[in-house]
C-alpha cells in the first residue's frame, strides 16, 4: 500500500484528490493549515496533519510526522485578482511566498527521502492562466509560471534517482473558492483599483460573470489527472486538467 501526501486539502482540488486516492486504497496524508478531519471520510488509511507551507518549522514537523512517502502533491496555493499597479509589493511577496516558495520549500524538505529511496513521484499543481494569461491575474500567474519552470528543470535533476516530477495544469473551477478568496484578498490586503483602470476592471468582471456556461474544470478532473500523473510513467510532464485547460493546451 503506497502513501501520498497532499498539501492544501481543506477545499477544492486537494480535498477531492485526497478522497480519490483514499477510495482507491492508498494511504493518504492530507495536510491543511487548520486540520479538519470532518471534511474527509473516516478511514484507517487517512491521516490529517497541520502544515503551513510558509513556516519552515511546520514543514520540518510534517516531514518528521509523515515518514517515508511515495508521492508528494504540492497543491496548496492562494489566489489574487487585481490591477498590478494597485497591488503593494508586500502583497506580491505574500502571494509568491505561498504559491512559489511554499512549493519549493516543501519539495526541498522531502527530496532527500525520495533520492535515498531512488523512487517516488512529485506532482506540482499550476494554473491554466500560465497557458493563456488573463487580466487582473498578473501576480498570481507569475507565481504559478515560476512553478512550471521549476518543475520542468527539477524533473531533469531527479531522473538519475528514478524520481518523476509532473505538472498538472487546472483550468477555471467554479467548484473551488478561488475567485471568492481572490477578491476577498483584494479587500483584506488593500489592493486598490486606480481610477484610470476603473472602466477596464468593470468590463473584466462583467465578462467573467457571463462565462458561467463555458467549459470549466471540475475538482474531479484534477484528481483524475493527478492519479494519471502518479500511476502512468508514460504521461507527458505537462498535463492540463479540465475541459477549458485541455482546449487551451490544444490551441497553444
Amino acid at each position: 500500500m503506497k502513501t501520498i501526501l497532499i498539501t492544501g486539502c481543506s477545499t477544492g482540488f486537494g480535498l477531492e484528490t485526497a478522497r480519490y486516492f483514499l477510495e482507491r486504497g492508498w494511504k493518504v496524508i492530507a495536510t491543511m493549515r487548520t486540520p479538519r478531519e470532518d471534511v474527509l471520510p473516516r478511514s484507517e488509511h487517512l491521516r490529517v496533519l497541520a502544515l503551513d507551507v510558509n513556516d519552515p518549522e511546520s514543514i520540518r514537523k510534517t516531514v518528521e510526522a509523515a515518514g517515508p512517502i511515495d508521492v508528494l502533491v504540492n497543491n496548496a496555493g492562494v489566489g489574487l485578482m487585481g490591477v498590478f499597479e494597485g497591488t503593494s509589493m508586500e502583497t506580491v511577496r505574500a502571494i509568491f511566498e505561498t504559491n512559489t516558495f511554499g512549493t519549493l520549500a516543501v519539495t526541498h524538505a522531502f527530496l532527500p527521502g525520495f533520492r535515498q529511496r531512488k523512487a517516488g513521484v512529485i506532482v506540482n499543481v499550476s494554473s491554466s492562466t500560465t497557458q493563456k494569461p488573463l487580466p487582473l491575474l498578473a501576480v498570481y500567474t507569475a507565481s504559478k509560471a515560476a512553478i512550471n519552470a521549476f518543475t520542468e528543470s527539477l524533473a531533469l535533476e531527479l531522473q538519475p534517482f528514478n524520481v518523476r516530477v509532473s505538472l498538472v495544469i487546472p483550468g477555471r473551477s467554479p467548484e473551488t473558492p478561488f475567485a471568492q478568496n481572490a477578491q476577498a484578498r483584494m479587500r483584506d490586503q488593500g489592493v486598490t483599483v486606480p481610477e484610470a483602470y476603473a472602466d477596464f476592471v468593470r468590463g473584466v468582471f462583467e465578462r467573467r460573470s457571463g462565462q458561467q456556461a463555458e467549459p470549466f474544470t471540475r475538482s474531479l478532473d484534477v484528481a483524475e489527472v493527478i492519479w494519471r500523473a502518479v500511476n502512468d510513467p508514460s504521461c507527458p510532464i505537462r498535463q492540463p486538467a479540465g475541459a477549458d485547460a485541455v482546449a487551451m493546451a490544444q490551441q497553444s
